[in-house]
């Protein structure tokens, strides 16, 4: 599973090897747990908002009133 997730951006082991290098030379070894835990805040808090979104909407389209649906055509005829 852990080798799918990198076909799908076509990413190979010596190019994840050359990233992580980089990486560890431009930030250094000290400073990636900060940047790390930056990340996942604001995964987090992307998270959240979303989850946030959907729990309005889901209240919006409850409280709509039932006039709102259509109603049944009526007979010509009769």
């Amino acid at each position: 599973m852990f080798n799918n997730m990198y076909l799908i951006f076509g990413l190979g082991t010596t190019e994840i090897i050359l990233i992580v290098l980089v990486v560890l030379l431009l930030f250094g070894g000290k400073k990636i747990p900060e940047l790390m835990r930056g990340v996942g805040k604001g995964v987090k808090s992307f998270k959240d908002g979303i989850q946030g979104m959907d729990e309005e909407f889901k209240d919006i389209s409850k409280d709509k009133p039932s006039s709102e649906k259509k109603a049944a055509p009526t007979d010509p005829t009769g």
